[in-house]
C-alpha cells in the first residue's frame, strides 16, 4: 500500500468534480470514519473520510453503511455546521497527505460562513478536524490530542490549529535537474545514497513504492552508485524522476493495483512498471482505493471490537468441548452397567467359595451362552457379600446416569452448535452486527448488561437488515446473526417466500421476498447463504431452499434455531466477485 502525496494530489483531483455541491446529510458509521451525502452537478455521491489508524483514506464510495441510532458528538458538529452547507475548495497542502476541505453554510444569524474540515492521512496520527479559518480556531477534532499525549500540537476545542511539523522536504513537481543532482550529492555526502531511500527523504510525497519505481523506469539496480562516477546511469534516473513527476503535473492517473517483488498487495495513482502478480486497472482513484481496502478497514475495526467477545465464545466452546469429552467418557464407563450386574448377581449364590482378601475369583458365567469362566474382580478389604453389593450399587448409579448423561451430551452439542454459529457471524459481522450480538448474549444470559441502572438503552424491535438486490431485482434479505435470523425467517418473511440454509452448515437465513423469480435469483441467493456461512472457503456447498412454510422454531430453541422440511438441496461455490457486485443496502431498525 502506498497513500503518499501523489495518492492524495489524485484524490484531491477527483474531489474538485464537488466544487459547489452540497452537502445533504452526515454520518458516523465508525469511531474514525465519516460519510458525506452530497449533490453535485454529476449526480449525487457519497464521500468516505476516514481517520483510521491503520487505514487512513478519503474517497468516493459505493458501499452502505449503517447510521448509528445516536450520531457521536463529532458528527453532530459536523451537522450543525456543515450539512446543507455547500463546498467551496478541495486542495492539498503542498504534496503532504493533508486535505483541506472548505464549506460554506449560513451560520446561526443567518450569515454566511466558511469552515474548514482538514483530514490528516498520517497513519496511526490520522484526524479529521473542523476549523474556523477566520480565527484558526479547531471547533473539535474526530480523535483529541490532549497536551499529555503532545507538547506540540493540541487537537480540542477552542485551541488554536497547528499544522503537523514540517519535513522541510524539497517539491518533487518544482524539482529542476540541478536540484535533483544537489539532493543526491547531499544523500552521498552523508552516506544515504545508496538504493532508492533517498528519494523518500529528499522529495515530499514519495513513498518508497514510487521511489523503487524511478529507479524501476531507469533500469538502475538500486546499488550504490555517484552521480559523478556515471553520467549516463544519472541521466536516466534524472528523466524517469522528470517524466513520473510530468504525469503527476498534468493529472495524467492511471490508478491500479498489483503485488510488489515480496507478493504483497498495492496500489498507486500512476502506472507502476514494477508491478508484478495481477493487474488491474481503473477509471478513478477511487474506485481503484474502494476495490483495494474491500473491507480491510471494517474487518479491522470488527477484530479490535470484537476481540474480548472472541475470546469469550472460543472460552466457552473450549469449555463444552471438553465437557462433552469427558460425557462420552462417562458413557462408555455407564455402557458397562450390565456386566456390574452380572458380576453381583454371581457372586450372591457363590459366597460361601469366597473369603475376604481374595483379590478376584473364577465363576461359571451362567448368563452367557457357552457358560464360560468368568473372572471377576475383588476388594481384598470387603467382605465376599460388601463385594457383590458394590457391583449392584455401581450397577444402578450407572443405570440411572445413563438418561441424565444423554441429556447432558445432547445440551452440551447444542451448546457448541450454537457457539460456532455465533463465530462464524463474527466473521461476517458489521459493527451494528457486532452490538446484536452482545444484545443476545446478554439476553441469554452469557454476559451481563453492562448499562447502567436506570439508563435503557432506545431499542427498537427490528434490528439491522441486510438487503441485497438480485440480477432480477428482486430483494433477498440475509441474517448475518441470530437477532436478524429471528426477524428474517419468523417475522418477514410470508408464507409463499422463499427461504435458504447452507446444510448442516452455521450460516446465514436467506430470505426471497417474492413468490415469482427466475433461476438467476435463486442461485445468486443460494450463493448469498453459501457465502455468509462456516463454509466460505469450500466449493459445492449443499445449500437447502424451502418455503418460509415449512420452516419453523421448536418450543425453547435457541435464537436463531429452526427445523424445516420439504427442501430441496442446490450445490454452490461462493463467488466473492458475484457478491460483491450485487446491489446492496443496510437498513437500520
Amino acid at each position: 500500500m502506498a497513500l503518499d502525496g501523489i495518492v492524495t494530489r489524485a484524490i484531491v483531483h477527483e474531489l474538485q468534480a464537488c466544487i459547489g455541491g452540497r452537502i445533504n446529510k452526515i454520518h458516523q458509521p465508525a469511531g474514525s470514519d465519516l460519510v458525506f451525502h452530497l449533490r453535485t452537478q454529476a449526480g449525487n455521491k457519497r464521500l468516505l473520510l476516514s481517520a483510521n489508524p491503520t487505514y487512513p483514506r478519503v474517497h468516493f464510495t459505493e458501499a452502505s453503511f449503517p447510521n448509528p441510532l445516536e450520531a457521536p458528538m463529532f458528527c453532530m458538529l459536523l451537522r450543525k455546521y456543515c450539512e446543507g452547507g455547500s463546498i467551496e475548495a478541495a486542495a492539498q497542502v503542498g504534496m503532504e497527505r493533508i486535505i483541506h476541505i472548505d464549506v460554506r453554510s449560513r451560520d446561526e444569524l443567518g450569515d454566511l460562513s466558511i469552515k474548514r474540515i482538514i483530514i490528516e492521512l498520517m497513519g496511526r496520527h490520522s484526524n479529521i478536524i473542523l476549523v474556523d479559518p477566520a480565527t484558526g480556531t479547531q471547533l473539535d477534532g474526530i480523535h483529541h490530542v490532549t497536551p499529555a499525549i503532545s507538547g506540540y500540537r493540541v487537537v480540542m476545542p477552542g485551541f488554536a490549529y497547528t499544522a503537523p511539523p514540517e519535513q522541510h522536504k524539497q517539491d518533487p513537481l518544482m524539482a529542476d535537474r540541478e536540484s535533483f543532482v544537489a539532493a543526491w550529492q547531499t544523500a552521498a555526502a552523508e552516506g544515504k545514497g545508496t538504493g532508492s531511500g533517498w528519494l523518500v527523504e529528499a522529495f515530499g510525497g514519495l513513498s518508497p513504492l514510487i521511489a523503487g519505481e524511478i529507479y524501476a523506469r531507469a533500469g538502475v539496480s538500486g546499488v550504490a552508485m555517484e552521480i559523478g562516477l556515471n553520467p549516463e546511469e544519472a541521466e536516466r534516473l534524472w528523466l524517469a524522476f522528470s517524466g513520473l513527476m510530468e504525469e503527476v503535473r498534468s493529472q495524467q492517473y492511471t490508478p491500479m493495483t498489483g503485488e510488489n517483488a515480496k507478493g504483497k498487495s498495492i496500489f498507486s495513482a500512476i502506472r507502476l512498471t514494477s508491478a508484478r502478480g495481477e493487474i488491474h486497472t481503473y477509471p478513478s482513484i477511487s474506485e481503484c482505493m474502494e476495490d483495494y481496502y474491500g473491507d480491510k478497514a471494517l474487518r479491522d475495526t470488527v477484530k479490535q471490537k470484537t476481540s474480548d467477545l472472541l475470546r469469550f465464545l472460543q472460552n466457552e466452546r473450549n469449555k463444552n468441548v471438553k465437557k462433552l469429552t469427558n460425557l462420552e467418557q462417562d458413557l462408555n464407563e455407564a455402557e458397562d452397567a450390565e456386566r456390574y450386574r452380572i458380576w453381583g448377581e454371581l457372586l450372591l449364590p457363590s459366597l460361601h467359595t469366597i473369603r475376604k482378601g481374595d483379590t478376584s475369583v473364577e465363576l461359571v458365567n451362567y448368563y452367557d451362552e457357552e457358560q464360560g469362566m468368568e473372572t471377576i474382580p475383588l476388594d481384598p478389604l470387603l467382605t465376599p457379600s460388601e463385594n457383590a453389593q458394590r457391583y449392584f450399587k455401581r450397577y444402578n448409579k450407572f443405570k440411572n446416569s445413563l438418561a441424565v448423561i444423554d441429556k447432558q451430551m445432547e445440551l452440551a452439542k447444542g451448546e457448541i452448535a450454537y457457539l460456532e454459529g455465533l463465530l462464524q457471524q463474527l466473521n461476517d459481522a458489521t459493527l451494528s452486527d457486532i452490538d446484536e450480538i452482545r444484545e443476545e448474549l446478554t439476553q441469554q444470559g452469557y454476559l451481563r448488561d453492562r448499562a447502567k441502572r436506570g439508563k435503557k438503552k432506545k431499542k427498537t424491535d427490528r434490528p439491522t437488515l441486510h438487503v441485497y438486490t438480485s440480477s432480477e431485482g428482486i430483494e433477498i434479505y440475509v441474517g448475518k446473526n441470530n437477532l436478524q435470523n429471528e426477524y428474517v425467517t419468523n417475522r418477514l418473511g410470508k408464507p409463499n417466500d422463499t427461504w435458504l440454509h447452507t446444510k448442516d452448515i452455521p450460516g446465514s437465513h436467506v430470505l426471497i421476498r417474492s413468490e415469482s423469480f427466475g433461476d438467476a435469483t435463486l442461485n445468486e441467493a443460494a450463493q448469498l447463504a453459501a457465502y455468509f456461512s462456516q463454509a466460505k472457503e469450500s466449493s459445492s456447498v449443499p445449500v437447502d431452499s424451502t418455503l418460509i412454510r415449512h420452516v419453523r422454531k421448536p418450543s425453547g430453541a435457541k435464537p436463531g434455531y429452526v427445523i424445516y422440511d420439504h427442501q430441496r438441496t442446490l450445490f454452490v461455490t461462493p463467488d466473492e466477485q458475484l457478491i460483491k457486485a450485487l446491489p446492496n443496502t443496510v437498513k437500520n431498525g
